[in-house]
């Protein structure tokens, strides 16, 4: 197959090819995170970014380059999430500029738009790192140069660019030798990939399913507030599961009665349904009979009601079915009062007068949220190492917060471009992205804000006093692997520090004692412990006493910050 040039139909069918792509291998990303945490994200973030841009591609029926440009750069940007997310939005972005002009795309101006997203990324990451999506992204980029001089063909040009790239990947772990001692490739660089080939198969007509599935537009950063109401109205919804109903067709018909129908054959009738199921009705006269039941087997009334007649006017419903229709109806309902519920409450706060500053807070568990509602923060987007929020959750969050001096703080390093993306797209607020790379960081750094301070003064003071914050983090592995010269296998409990592993053990408490025993040293006077959703307060409470026990000489402090996936969160100031 030859091909000269791509125009914007087919651009529109790489792109949506190139996001199926991505989305069908996203688990197998994730797994190769290299910490075997058991939220690694990759896959996941990259696939919600792109998908973001999907559902945009997919919704124009007449594609033109400008407008497929448009809904790639401006659809990612906004569904970025993570910084694997955000790096590939980056991508798109200066992709997009080189090809939005253009009525067809052909290999010369193909390259130069790989050079150009390559350019876009790596001016939007503050320390680019080699052996990372940016350095297959560049590896590509510079294939690309070579062959728009050796070749007009848009599919040979393509597959090469692609066997480079997978040569590149290949080679992260020679450039991380955290890579190598894991034994996986950079996840950010495969995801790449993997929308790389799903393109180039779209391109070669391959038969792929492009639909977009529209209900996963939604995104996932939510205010806490925000989600215990949704959780609070889908509980209302309805008192059952479908788990819960035990016959699953509501089955009714009419018996025109051939043969006599007495009571004793009524009576016959009945039982029979009712070893077959429930909610029966039955109601008889001289030439008909009404028929009602709830069976897993309609089919069986049916054969038995043939015996005394013809049968018409028959109905079979799937209650399972409506039942989950009429659920997913209340969600969307119930999120469609959310969403107008808050816009009036930031419409609400627009007419109140404007304060000097605010602050969002990045967090998940419903104790961190009260401590940091508690220390003064504003508005808190949900999320976190389990969920890294979306740019537009960023964007959302700014909106809701009427302030001129907006601070963010993320909590997590894989939300930070996230964050200072948003802040581009915002102009009439000043948005300062605080960088806490931890929830530790984040209170530190809320609670060293000072009013009278500027805003660039309270940034350097908030950075200084989060560097004397150390953070530990208690979980279990999901793979076996060695990391820092520290084998580990699957349910093994570890401690993660700010730079690496720190312990590894078969206990919660054991594991947590040695991670801090890593931590503190001699000029060390405080330990705040975080407890998270699957500690018990009574476990939370006995790990206190061993600490003590261990520490004497510190200030320990037990705070329940029901955060999912880690057993502790561990600071020490």
């Amino acid at each position: 197959m030859s091909l000269k040039a791509i125009d914007a139909s087919l651009m529109q069918k790489a792109f949506l090819a190139g996001a199926k792509g991505l989305e069908s291998k996203k688990e197998w990303i994730n797994e190769l995170n290299v910490f075997p945490v058991p939220d690694g994200d990759t896959g996941t973030n990259m696939t919600m970014t792109i998908m973001a841009a999907a559902r945009e591609v997919a919704a124009i029926e007449k594609p033109t380059m400008e407008n497929l440009a448009k809904a790639m750069s401006s659809g990612s940007l906004r569904g970025a999430r993570g910084n694997s997310g955000v790096i590939l939005s980056q991508l798109f972005r200066g992709f997009t500029k080189e090809i939005k002009g253009a009525d067809t795309v052909d290999v010369r101006i193909l390259a130069d738009a790989f050079v150009r997203g390559t350019e876009t990324a790596y001016k939007a990451v503050m320390k680019p790192k080699e052996g990372t999506i940016l350095t297959v992204a560049k590896g590509m980029a510079d294939r690309a140069l070579e062959l728009a001089e050796e070749t007009d063909d848009v599919i040979e040009f393509a597959r090469q660019v692609i066997e480079h790239g997978d040569y590149v990947l290949s080679q992260t772990p020679e450039m991380l030798p955290v890579l190598k001692q894991a034994g996986v490739v950079d996840s950010g660089g495969q995801g790449l990939m993997q929308v790389m080939k799903g393109a180039y198969d779209g391109l070669c007509g391959k038969e792929i399913d492009l639909s977009v599935d529209g209900s996963q537009a939604a995104g996932s950063g939510q205010a806490a507030s925000g989600a215990a109401a949704r959780t609070g109205s889908a509980a209302g919804a309805s008192d059952i599961d479908t788990a819960d109903i035990k016959f699953g067709y509501c089955t009714e018909f009419i018996i025109n009665l051939e043969k006599e129908f007495g009571d004793d054959k009524e009576h016959s009738f009945k039982s029979y349904l009712e070893s077959i199921g429930d909610s029966i009705v039955v109601v008889a006269d001289d030439e008909i009979v009404k028929v009602h039941v709830h069976t897993n087997d309609p089919g069986l009334a049916i054969q038995r009601a043939l015996t005394y007649g013809s049968l018409s006017r028959m109905k079979i419903d799937n209650m399972r079915e409506e039942h989950e229709e009429r659920l997913i109806q209340n969600a969307e309902k119930a999120a469609e009062e959310q969403k107008a519920a808050e816009q009036a409450k930031a419409e609400a706060a627009k007419d109140e007068p404007r304060k000097p500053y605010g602050f969002i807070a990045v967090s998940v568990g419903d104790g961190l949220g009260e401590i940091f509602r508690g220390i003064g923060a504003d508005y808190l987007i949900e999320g976190g190492q389990t969920m890294n929020p979306s740019t537009e959750d960023m964007v959302n969050a700014i909106d809701h917060v009427n302030a001129d001096t907006i601070y963010i703080l993320p909590n997590n390093k894989n939300i930070i471009l996230a964050a200072e993306q948003a802040k581009y797209l915002v102009e009439d607020k000043t948005i300062i992205v605080v960088p806490s790379k931890t929830v530790p960081q984040g209170i530190t750094a809320l609670i060293n804000f000072v009013p009278d301070l500027s805003p660039e003064e309270n940034l350097e003071t908030m950075v200084e006093e989060m560097g004397r914050v150390k953070t530990g983090q208690i979980t279990y592995a999901v793979r076996n692997t060695v990391i820092d010269d520290m084998e580990i296998h699957e349910g093994d409990i570890m401690g993660i520090g700010d730079s690496g592993m720190l312990a590894v053990g078969a206990s919660v408490a054991g594991t947590t004692l040695d991670t801090l025993k890593a931590m503190v040293d001699d000029e060390s006077e405080l330990v705040s412990i975080y407890y998270g959703s699957d500690v018990s307060a009574e476990d939370a409470d006995a790990m206190l006493v061993k600490v003590q026990e261990a520490f004497p000489d510190l200030e320990i402090e037990l705070n329940e910050g029901g955060q999912p996936i880690y057993y502790y969160l561990i600071s020490v100031e």
